[in-house]
């Protein structure tokens, strides 16, 4: 299950782990104009844990997770 909500500077998705046991804590994208953040609670440590990827970042991983393995580079034209 996943949830979308649009806020004033950025598009929220919230992806909620659903399934057999054991489930892990919901993941939550931020989609910024000029990054996407990443983050999910970790409870071993009580901290929220955040990765902040570039545009660019974000457009080769839409493109590699449909892509056998290899080494790829997008084209300028596509950034």
């Amino acid at each position: 299950m996943f949830t979308i909500e649009h806020e004033f500077d950025s598009t929220v998705v919230t992806l909620v782990d659903e399934g057999p046991k054991p489930l892990q804590e919901d993941v939550i994208v931020n989609g910024f104009e000029e990054c996407i953040t990443v983050e999910q609670y970790d409870p071993r440590t009580d901290r929220v844990n955040k990765v902040t990827l570039s545009m660019s970042q974000m457009r080769d991983l839409a493109a590699a997770i449909s892509l056998p393995e290899g080494v790829y580079s997008r084209s300028a034209d596509t950034d």
